[in-house]
C-alpha cells in the first residue's frame, strides 16, 4: 500500500467518525430545542402549566420522559443503521444513561424537599456535556458544558432570577448551538 492509499484510509476513517457523531448532534439539537420551547411556554403561559399544585411537576417530567422515549428510539434506530458501536459511542451511552438516572433522582428529591431541581439539573447537564465534549474532542460541546456550569454558578449567586428564562438561555448556548455546530461540522 502506498502513501496515498494510507492517507485516503485515514481520511475515510476520520470522515466516518464525524458521520457517526451526527446522532449525538441530533440529540443535542433535539433536547436543546425541546427544553427551550418548554421553558418559554411555561414562562409565557404560567397559568396553563401551574393550574394546580403538581401540574408543573407533571409537565416537566412527562414531556421530557416522552422525549427520552423518542430519542431512545432514534438512537437505537441509528445504532442499527450504523451497524456497530465504537468505544466512544459506548462511553457516551453510559454517560448519558447515568445522566438520565441522575435526572430521575433529582426529580424525585425535588418533589420530596419541595424545591425546584432546575439548578441541579443545569449543573448535571454541564458536567455531562463537558465530559462528552472532552471525550469526542469537540471544542463547541466542551464550551457548551462550561457555559452550563457558569450558568449554574450564576444561579447560585443570583437566586432571584427567573429560572425559566435562564434555563432557555443556558440550553441555547450550552446545548442547541454546540449541537448545531457538531451537526454541520465537516
Amino acid at each position: 500500500m502506498d502513501l496515498k492509499q494510507q492517507i485516503e484510509i485515514i481520511n475515510n476513517s476520520i470522515n466516518q467518525t464525524k458521520e457517526n457523531l451526527r446522532p449525538l448532534a441530533f440529540n443535542f439539537v433535539f433536547w436543546g430545542s425541546l427544553i427551550i420551547i418548554m421553558s418559554l411556554f411555561h414562562f409565557f403561559f404560567t397559568s396553563l402549566i401551574e393550574f394546580y399544585e403538581y401540574s408543573a411537576l407533571i409537565y416537566w417530567t412527562s414531556i421530557p420522559f416522552l422525549g427520552f422515549l423518542f430519542s431512545l428510539y432514534y438512537n437505537i434506530k441509528m445504532g442499527h443503521k450504523i451497524g456497530f458501536q465504537t468505544i466512544i459511542g459506548r462511553s457516551l451511552s453510559v454517560i448519558w444513561s447515568v445522566f438520565f438516572i441522575s435526572w430521575i433522582v433529582l426529580i424525585i428529591s425535588s418533589f420530596i424537599i419541595k424545591k425546584s431541581p432546575v439548578e441541579s439539573i443545569i449543573f448535571l447537564l454541564g458536567v455531562t456535556t463537558l465530559t462528552t465534549g472532552r471525550i469526542i474532542r469537540n471544542v463547541y460541546i466542551t464550551i457548551g458544558g462550561f457555559v452550563l456550569l457558569f450558568v449554574y454558578l450564576y444561579l447560585l449567586t443570583n437566586p432571584n432570577l427567573n429560572l425559566l428564562l435562564i434555563n432557555s438561555v443556558a440550553l441555547f448556548f450550552g446545548f442547541l448551538l454546540p449541537g448545531l455546530s457538531l451537526y454541520y461540522k465537516r
